[in-house]
């Protein structure tokens, strides 16, 4: 069985190696997910609160009622109790850096004369009520709470609501109503999945709509998220998590196994992992280390599934190429792990986030770095930037 996970593979441009095409071939949204969304969508927008609570129970398990998925005041200073000081600490100074770096990137309003006198500009307004949408699932995401609110903040939104699914006891993950406070929401709501998204488009009896929804989800938020655009305002369509690291022979082969890893324990089965380097004893070296490290990691189920479907090591004949490959591949998050990376980061078009050096792992700008880890998937970063 073990033959079959992670292979190695050659590759060249002209496409003599169909593995390696298929591989780089892939959607942000599953079709199949759309009309089931599309029925979820035209209840909401027609039974508002009774069609989320009814979609809650049927999908989530959860006991909320339209008096209740709103989270109180009362339960934010729960969870703010039951917090471990170590989450707050690191919470805390994520949230510092999110900011710092979204201070950066704001962009400033501007005027120019003309040349018979008169005055050009531009404005930048921001939106006054804008939705995130945090996952839940097999790991709540309260890193995405600091990525998506904190720059809706930055920015100067008043109105900052949340929407995250609630477990069957009607209550919501601490850690994300601790993360979205820090963040400052204005409005969580303990509801999740496709009938969330309609919720924040569409409105409710109980929830206002928004102007712009942000923030990742499963395959069914995703086609949900498609079909209310023109509705509301978008970041993105973006699918499973994926990553491309691209290395010489000068890279740790057990640093680069963790990388690999990272990704392929997102908790959907269908993440990505490409790896390329011009050395094949150090890609043997990765593929063995991919093996061994996967047996102590807690997922192994869904873990292994990436292994065989979604993870490849590529060698190839130098850096040129292999950044060739790289764009081919737009990846989400990117590693640049060679000599002189500051000679290959200019050729480097189509990556989400890119990560430069032997001590830059993405894990490091999927939590606190600074710049937000909502990022285009799917081969969208040719046309896609992130959050």
């Amino acid at each position: 069985m073990a033959g079959k996970l992670v292979p190695i593979v050659a590759w060249n441009s002209k496409g003599r190696f169909p593995k390696v095409g298929a591989f780089l071939e892939r959607s942000s949204v599953e079709m199949g997910a759309m009309d089931v969304a599309a029925s979820i969508l035209q209840r909401v927008r027609k039974q508002g609160d009774k069609a989320v609570v009814a979609a809650a129970k049927k999908f989530d398990g959860s006991c909320v009622t339209a008096q209740t998925m709103r989270v109180s005041e009362a339960e934010i200073q729960t969870a703010r109790q039951l917090v471990d000081d170590d989450f707050k600490r690191a919470a805390k100074e994520a949230h510092k850096r999110i900011k710092l770096f979204s201070k950066k990137s704001l962009r400033d309003d501007w005027t120019m004369p003309t040349p018979k006198g008169g005055v050009l500009g531009e404005r930048f307004i921001p939106f006054d009520r804008v939705g995130a949408y945090i996952p839940g699932g097999a790991a709540p995401l309260a890193s995405t709470a600091l990525m998506t609110l904190t720059l809706a903040k930055v920015a100067g939104v008043k109105e900052l609501l949340a929407c995250s699914p609630a477990g069957k006891d009607g209550s919501l993950n601490p850690y994300i109503i601790y993360a979205l406070d820090l963040a400052g929401a204005t409005e969580i709501y303990k509801i999740g999945g496709v009938h969330a998204i309609g919720a924040m488009a569409y409105g409710t009896e109980s929830i206002k709509k928004v102007r712009k929804i942000v923030g990742p989800g499963g395959p069914y938020v995703t086609a949900a998220k498609r079909q209310v655009y023109g509705d509301v305002a978008l970041d993105m369509v973006a699918g499973p998590s994926e990553i491309a690291v691209l290395c010489d022979g000068s890279a740790n082969p057990v640093h680069m196994a963790a990388d690999l890893l990272s990704q392929a324990e997102h908790g959907t089965g269908s993440e990505k992992s490409l790896l390329v380097t011009t050395s094949v004893k150090l890609a043997q070296q990765i593929r063995a280390e991919v093996l061994q490290q996967s047996k102590t990691l807690m997922r192994t189920g869904l873990i292994r599934d990436v292994m065989e479907k979604g993870m490849l090591i590529v060698s190839v004949k130098s850096l040129s190429e292999g950044i060739e490959l790289c764009n081919r591949f737009a990846p989400e998050h990117m590693e640049l792990v060679v000599k002189k990376p500051e000679k290959w980061v200019p050729k480097i078009l189509t990556a989400g986030a890119l990560f430069v050096g032997p001590y830059t792992p993405e894990a490091v700008g999927d939590f606190v770095a600074g710049p937000s880890h909502v990022l285009p998937t799917g081969g969208t970063c040719h046309y896609f930037s992130g959050l």
